[in-house]
């Protein structure tokens, strides 16, 4: 412990999984210092069953279970999904969008521990470790920030097994199948194992929120969707609080095999990754929100967002979700959304969500201007001139290539 720096208390990110269970100890034996295990209560359901005995059996001097749920869909998950962020066209970011609502209730517990350090569990080669550090030093620029797999000499998940093993810390993981899931009410993704080879189609046991689509029933299920200024507040009808509409759509979506990923993504640290992904409610909402966006935004606006909705997917999967730039774009999304209230209908079928119809107070669409009947107040022999300027320079250009071309 000599050559490490002196830590009092250190607050860790703690899921009760294998490399966050055997930080614990190590964290006791490098640094010698008082363990703070924190946990976020993100919806993950049984995962949190036992964990504060775990935390403290294992070696913790306390255990902090904090209910974010709320706060992770009111504050988090309807802001990223009103921008309509997607990172490489698939991935609903998830794990991504959920690190700085933890590393924000880690860095509420320092203070009130007075804490001189954080720690979690990211691995040196994935995306989490920055995510966690840049939204640390947001709350905190000077709070120590220790990453044992950027230190220690455990090398791989079986070092990991083993070193568990050796100071009998309870795991579910074994050396034959190794997976790494991460899951909470938005999703859960699934790396590691087989899933390394691309080529390998993934296994139907690392799926947890979703039935196949070969199994899904065989009859699809209407569903409608209200929004209130870009907002969900029921289903089908049903008025529900963030939490509870996305639990039900998640369950609506699952059995019909909704929202399964599988994806080879870049990581930010240089590398391509596999994992599958689960987001049944989330891609539901995606569906129905850009539907009703698409009723209610003029073409511009809408454009636009287009075109800020990868740089918002870029900033959070980069770790950099406090940042001017994020807070400037929710506050034009949040501009974007005052109209966006109405309702939107929906078909899910055996992994597909099917639009089936829209509505809205505030509807751009009008029918007497778009039928393709006899109408009174479009002329379409205004077009002529319109088409006339807007391709003037296609037509200067041909000038110019037929006088070249004639000499």
């Amino acid at each position: 412990m000599t050559d490490k720096p002196q830590v009092k208390t250190c607050v860790l990110a703690y899921s009760g999984g294998l490399d966050t269970s055997v930080i614990i100890p190590w964290l006791k034996e490098n640094y010698g210092c008082r363990v703070v295990a924190f946990a976020s209560n993100l919806g993950q359901e049984d995962e949190l069953d036992g964990l504060e005995d775990k935390a403290l059996a294992t070696g913790a001097d306390r255990c902090v279970i904090a209910d974010q749920r709320e706060e992770f869909v009111r504050d988090f998950l309807f802001p990223m999904m009103q921008a309509g962020a997607i990172y490489e066209k698939k991935y609903l970011l998830g794990t991504s969008i959920a690190r700085p609502l933890i590393a924000k209730g880690m860095m509420e517990v320092a203070a009130e521990e007075g804490a001189d350090a954080v720690a979690h569990g990211a691995t040196g080669k994935g995306n989490d470790q920055v995510r966690f550090d840049l939204s640390f030093r947001a709350f905190n620029p000077h709070i120590k920030i220790i990453a044992p797999w950027r230190e220690w000499d455990i090398r791989s998940r079986e070092d990991a097994i083993a070193y568990a093993q050796k100071h009998n810390v309870p795991i579910k993981a074994t050396a034959e199948k190794i997976y790494s899931h991460d899951a909470n009410l938005w999703h859960v993704s699934s790396e590691g194992g087989e899933l390394e080879d691309p080529w390998h189609e993934a296994p139907e046991r690392v799926h947890h929120m979703s039935v196949s689509p070969q199994k899904a029933p065989d009859e699809g299920e209407m569903i409608t969707i209200a929004f209130e200024s870009g907002v969900p507040v029921s289903v089908n009808g049903e008025k529900l609080g963030p939490v509870e509409l996305v639990a039900k759509l998640n369950k609506l979506g699952g059995k019909h095999g909704v929202g399964r990923v599988d994806l080879v993504e870049n990581r930010l640290v240089g590398m391509k990754s596999r994992g599958e992904y689960e987001t049944p409610g989330g891609t539901i909402l995606y569906r129905a929100h850009e539907e009703l966006e698409s009723l209610v935004l003029d073409h511009q606006t809408l454009d636009f967002k287009q075109t800020l909705a990868l740089k918002y997917a870029e900033l959070v999967y980069n770790g950099q979700y406090f940042v001017p730039l994020r807070e400037a774009m929710d506050a034009f999304v949040t501009e974007t959304q005052k109209n966006v209230t109405g309702e939107v209908r929906l078909m899910l079928y055996k992994g597909n969500v099917i639009t089936q119809g829209r509505r809205s107070p505030h509807s751009l669409y009008r029918e007497d201007f778009a039928t393709f009947g006899e109408d009174e107040v479009y002329s379409q022999a205004d077009a002529k001139g319109f088409i006339e300027l807007f391709g003037l320079p296609i037509k200067i250009r041909g000038l110019v290539r037929e006088a070249a071309e004639k000499g």
